[in-house]
């Protein structure tokens, strides 16, 4: 019998994958569980669609990043915190410190998630941070961490 696999099925393919298997197998285990549907003309029309679309939405993400990776690489972000004695910070600056400068200075939200923070930066100075976009698309975003002005 012809399916199509709607899930990945270990051993047998990946979703969208049109293979054939013997019936008792699709009719009692692959399409009651919802891994696999039968491979009608109607079915296998539907699935190009799918796939269609989800090309045309990676090609798109994948423009969006490169764009993205672009414009993080031509930027700086200043990162405002409290500093002591030898430029020390109080704390540190963290992913969520950039990511919400990166918004308000920028208007260019990303998840902090995407920046990639070795250690905990300590000290005042400039940073240069890799941020993960998407895929094998990376950029670098320079960082610098100056000292709080006080209010008086």
């Amino acid at each position: 019998m012809r399916i199509i696999l709607i899930k990945d099925v270990k051993n047998l393919g990946t979703q969208g994958d049109v293979v054939e298997v013997k019936n008792g197998y699709a009719r009692n285990y692959l399409i009651p569980r919802g891994f696999a549907i039968e491979a009608s003309k109607e079915n296998l029309r539907k699935v190009e669609e799918i796939k269609k679309a989800t090309v045309a939405r990676k090609e798109r993400l994948l423009k969006e990043a490169e764009a993205l990776r672009k414009q993080l690489n031509r930027i700086s972000v200043a990162v405002e915190a409290r500093a002591g004695e030898e430029e020390k910070l109080f704390g540190s600056v963290t992913a969520d410190d950039i990511v919400n400068s990166l918004k308000n200075q920028h208007d260019i939200e990303l998840d902090k998630h995407q920046i990639k923070i070795e250690e905990p930066i300590k000290k005042l100075g400039i940073y240069k941070i890799p941020v993960h976009l998407i895929g094998e698309i990376n950029a670098e975003l320079k960082v610098w961490v100056v000292q709080k002005q006080e209010d008086a």
